[in-house]
């Protein structure tokens, strides 16, 4: 495969201090037309872009809500695939054994960085702008 043409996230961006979320909690952030998000878990924070490997359609079903009913997988809202918080591994629903995208951190103390040159994943496809302009 050709990754000559991969765009790479041009810069380290500021996303969170740790301190800023409780355990469990999730912060959201878009790069380049791209959404992502992290949650806290203990002491760690896990990030990735937010594209299930399903469908490619985003995990959240509102703003901050991608944990399951009982808070401790991260889950899908449109097949309920479910994701281990550490790992992205997907382990119920359509696509048991694939993985979320994780997405490299810097840390400085208590602040957390989206790492720069990594690459970006595709842009999500929103059928419902696609369908409207079919309909021009």
């Amino acid at each position: 495969m050709d990754n000559s043409n991969q765009q790479l996230v041009e810069r380290d961006y500021f996303l969170c201090q740790l301190s800023d979320l409780e355990d469990l909690q999730s912060i959201e952030l878009e790069i380049d037309e791209r959404k992502l998000f992290a949650i806290r878990q203990g002491n760690q924070l896990y990030a990735y872009w937010n594209s299930c490997p399903h469908m490619g359609i985003p995990l959240n079903w509102m703003p901050g809500k991608f944990l399951d009913l009982d808070g401790a997988l991260l889950q899908c809202s449109a097949h309920g695939a479910l994701f281990q918080i550490n790992s992205g591994e997907c382990i119920g629903g359509p696509c048991v054994g694939d993985h979320l995208t994780p997405i490299a951190l810097k840390q400085n103390g208590d602040q957390y960085f989206i790492s720069a040159d990594q690459p970006l994943p595709a842009r999500l496809i929103n059928l419902r702008e696609a369908a409207l302009r079919d309909l021009d």
